[in-house]
């Protein structure tokens, strides 16, 4: 008795330590991620104005916005996103309902395990060798691939999982009368993940939203509005980078209202991303 009293005090012990660590872990990551806001919040509202939103980037001492980066992220992002989602869906659902346990499914899974944690800089020097060098100039075209290559995995890998959640019985009682193979997923598994399926785009599109390393060897710059995929490009990414870099005060104010705008866009797609999860749930 006396020695199970005992082993009880120290399990009560260390599973207190335990949770004291965990919740110190938590604070320590919230209390970094509190300074990141306050700075973002009080470097990058004075930024926010109407301007920001209808003039393109100035030369030093003069006065402009970040319309053409912004308007070159959404149109390189909603491209690489309308590109890449299909692949990643047929991708998904071929892993899920087809393949599953065959050897081409296995390389495939482990060709995407390796295409999500690799750097994104890998994607843009990929896509500089096959796209750039042989069109002999920098383009919105190459930096909308270099995008698209990241979405990919991301789609590819949320697809299959939401599928395997979808339980058999469903497929099997839509089989029982009868429907064929596509028809089963196209009406039932895809219906039944949509709100999972949903949730991977979203945070595709978050995930690209703040990349600068792929568009700085494919899209470049473009310090003009220009929506031409076959000339540069203005990201608001390389903008920010860019102008965070520089001497110039006027230039150090766009980038930190710059980088809210972007902070703000992966906040609200992750929020809806969450929603979306709950809503499946």
């Amino acid at each position: 008795m006396i020695v199970s009293r005992a082993l009880y005090i120290r399990r009560r012990i260390a599973n207190a330590v335990f949770i004291a660590l965990s919740i110190a872990a938590a604070l320590f990551g919230l209390i970094w991620l509190g300074f990141i806001l306050a700075a973002l919040l009080g470097q990058g509202l004075s930024g926010i104005s109407p301007i920001l939103f209808t003039q393109s980037t100035p030369p030093p001492g003069q006065p402009g916005g970040l319309l053409n980066a912004i308007v070159g992220s959404l149109l390189m992002s909603l491209v690489a996103v309308v590109l890449g989602t299909p692949i990643g869906l047929f991708a998904g659902t071929y892993l899920a309902e087809y393949g599953k346990h065959t050897r081409f499914a296995f390389m495939v899974r482990f060709v995407n395990d390796i295409l999500l944690s690799a750097p994104s800089i890998v994607t843009g020097l990929f896509i500089y060798e096959i796209i750039v060098l042989p069109m002999g100039h920098f383009s919105g075209l190459a930096g909308t691939l270099s995008l698209m290559v990241i979405v990919v995995p991301v789609v590819v890998r949320t697809t299959e999982n939401m599928l395997i959640l979808v339980p058999n019985g469903l497929r099997e009682a839509a089989s029982a009368l009868g429907a064929p193979m596509n028809f089963v997923i196209r009406s039932v598994t895809w219906s039944a993940a949509k709100a999972g399926i949903i949730t991977g785009v979203l945070l595709a599109v978050a995930r690209i939203s703040g990349e600068t390393a792929p568009l700085l060897f494919t899209a470049l710059n473009n310090q003009f509005f220009s929506t031409n995929f076959n000339a540069p490009m203005a990201s608001l990414p390389y903008v920010i980078f860019q102008y965070a870099l520089s001497p110039y005060d006027d230039w150090h104010r766009l980038a930190w209202a710059g980088a809210l705008l972007v902070t703000a866009t992966v906040l609200i797609l992750s929020i809806l991303a969450r929603l979306l999860e709950t809503k499946r749930n």
